[in-house]
C-alpha cells in the first residue's frame, strides 16, 4: 500500500514514470537492483534522472550517473565523485541523511518546493527517491529525479522561508 500512497502524491507525469518503473523493475523482489533499471524505459526522463551507490564501509555515497538537466546543475561531474564533493559542506550532512534513510528504512522520499537552493540557484520543484538493491532487500544505492524550474533572482520570501516540504513512505514488505 505504501507504494500506491507515495505514487499518489506525485504531480509531475515524468517523476510518475520513473516511480512506475521502479516498480516494474523491482519484479518480484522487495526493491531493483541497479542493473534492473532499463534506460529504454525511462528514456524521455533520463535529463532529470540521478543515482548514487553507497559504501557502507566507508558511510558514503558516490555519483553513479546524473542526467543532463541535473549534471547542469552542479560544478562537476557526477559520475564517480563523492556526494560530500557534490553538495556544500552546511548541506551535506542534511542530504546524507536523507539519502541513507531511503536504504535504511527503507522507505520512499518525495519532496516540493525550493529545489537546488544547496547549489545557490533556486527554483520550485518536486523530487523523488526510491532505494536500490543489490540483493533485493538491503539497500545499496539510490535513484532520483528531480523535476524543477529554474528562477532568476533571489527567491520569493515565502519560497525561501518554506524551503522543500519533505514526504515519506515506509516501503512496504
Amino acid at each position: 500500500m505504501s507504494f500506491e500512497a507515495f505514487e499518489g502524491t506525485i504531480v509531475s507525469p515524468d517523476l510518475l514514470q520513473v516511480a512506475r518503473h521502479w516498480r516494474a523493475a523491482c519484479g518480484s523482489r522487495r526493491m531493483p537492483a541497479w542493473r534492473d533499471i532499463r534506460p529504454s524505459a525511462i528514456s524521455a526522463q533520463l535529463p532529470i534522472v540521478w543515482s548514487y551507490k553507497f559504501d557502507a564501509a566507508s558511510n558514503a555515497f558516490t555519483g553513479r550517473l546524473a542526467g543532463d538537466k541535473i549534471e547542469a546543475m552542479f560544478d562537476e561531474s557526477f559520475r564517480g565523485t563523492a556526494m560530500e564533493k557534490l553538495f556544500p559542506a552546511h548541506e551535506y550532512q542534511r542530504a546524507l541523511t536523507r539519502h541513507k534513510r531511503v536504504l535504511a528504512e527503507p522507505a520512499f522520499f518525495h519532496g516540493k518546493g525550493l529545489v537546488f537552493a544547496h547549489l545557490n540557484r533556486h527554483g520550485t520543484g518536486e523530487r523523488i527517491i526510491l532505494p536500490l538493491a543489490e540483493d533485493g532487500e538491503h539497500g545499496d544505492g539510490i535513484v532520483g529525479a528531480t523535476k524543477y524550474y529554474m528562477a532568476t533572482g533571489e527567491p520569493p520570501g515565502e519560497l525561501a522561508r518554506g524551503g522543500e516540504r519533505e514526504e515519506w513512505f515506509p516501503l512496504s514488505s
